[in-house]
């Protein structure tokens, strides 16, 4: 049995998946809309659309994006698609050849290095810390690569509450990237799911689209996290040229996302569902967080590290070095919990004593008997 199937099995505190908490999703208010929505409309919410999605649905969420600080410039266009995970598909589809390198922070998200390896691009990892990407290290490891004859043709970054660590990476430093990128004519693809939740400042930081003078930075976010993740609509901001090879990708594979999810998204926005549902997910996931941190220090063994997430749903926890999470995985599941092994976010394979969990989806009383579990078991290998 390989990793996924053993975090697919029936699992009584599974703090693996990225899922959003029970406790901010709006069911009811969702259902009323999804009826709203066909009523009003009428076959149109139930026929094909565009395959970038209905103009008046992609306006809607365009200025929702604008009105929450996100700049865009005359080239750019905002294109809808069938979730997250399906525009990092897309987007690497659409602008990596084969042997191109793509710059991902270390650790990343496990999915983007799943896309990397499926297109057969190569990934440059760069350390970070709890200001986000170190990118004093990141001219140097570019002209590194371009001079071995390699070609750098990207950046993908989390920026704003790190998946997999929860990390935000400073301003300062998104200044330096943006100008790095463009030192260096390489594109920046900014995956933005978390964005919105920031938990200790109202500030919201600045994106790296905002920063974007040059129309080389791809911006995406979804509506799995800040509405419902059964809707599977996500959403690219990008130069129209490659929004155009996306569209020709989405007609090939999906024809169109979800009319349905459109229209729901679009009157969630406009009836404040959206907003009601992104300030309940803050304040549960921040006391969730807040609980997690506080079991993190009472039951991991000594010798345990890890940053405090400063936003999203996960923190990113490096056990003593002799314990191997995907070792110890079947352990934790024998007793009721499952996590992430650290070593699928590092593109070197390393972090074989780290794991991610997953803190926004389990109650607080699982919450707390989760990393009870954990740490148990971590003891239980060191002895």
């Amino acid at each position: 049995m390989d990793i996924y199937e053993m975090l697919n099995t029936d699992i009584k505190i599974n703090m693996a998946f990225g899922y959003p908490g029970s406790e901010p999703l709006q069911h009811k208010k969702i259902s009323k809309i999804l009826h709203e929505s066909i009523i009003n409309e009428g076959e149109a919410a139930l026929q094909y659309t565009p395959a970038t999605g209905l103009s008046y649905v992609r306006k809607t969420i365009k200025d929702y994006l604008i009105n929450k600080g996100i700049v865009m410039n005359e080239y750019d266009e905002l294109i809808l698609t069938p979730g997250g995970m399906s525009s990092i598909y897309y987007t690497f589809f659409s602008i990596l050849n084969p042997k191109d390198y793509i710059v991902v922070e270390s650790p990343t998200f496990t999915g983007a290095l799943d896309a990397i390896k499926f297109v057969k691009a190569k990934p440059l990892p760069i350390d970070i810390d709890e200001d986000g990407l170190k990118v004093d290290n990141l001219e140097y490891n570019i002209k590194k690569a371009i001079n071995d004859g390699n070609k750098v043709k990207a950046i993908y970054t989390n920026p704003t509450a790190h998946n997999p660590t929860g990390v935000i990476m400073s301003d300062d430093r998104r200044k330096q990237l943006i100008e790095i990128a463009n030192k260096y004519d390489i594109l920046v693809i900014e995956d933005d799911p978390y964005g919105f939740f920031v938990f200790d400042t109202d500030k919201r930081f600045t994106s790296l689209k905002t920063l974007d003078s040059e129309g080389r930075v791809i911006y995406m976010g979804t509506f799995s996290k800040i509405l419902a993740p059964g809707l599977r609509l996500g959403y690219i901001i990008a130069n129209k040229i490659i929004t155009d090879a996306i569209e020709s990708m989405i007609t090939i594979t999906a024809i169109n996302p979800s009319t349905l999810s459109q229209y729901i998204a679009m009157y969630a926005i406009k009836e404040g569902v959206v907003d009601e549902t992104i300030e309940n997910a803050r304040k549960v996931y921040r006391k969730k967080r807040d609980v997690l941190i506080e079991s993190l220090e009472e039951y991991m063994p000594s010798g345990s590290e890890w940053y405090k997430p400063k936003g999203g749903l996960f923190a990113f926890v490096y056990l003593p070095k002799e314990v191997d999470t995907t070792e110890m995985l079947p352990k934790a599941i024998e007793r009721g919990v499952a996590y992430v092994p650290g070593r699928n976010f590092f593109a070197d394979g390393s972090g074989s004593n780290a794991m991610r969990v997953n803190f926004s989806y389990p109650s607080i009383d699982k919450l707390k008997e989760g990393i009870k579990i954990i740490g148990e078991t971590a003891k239980e290998i060191i002895k």
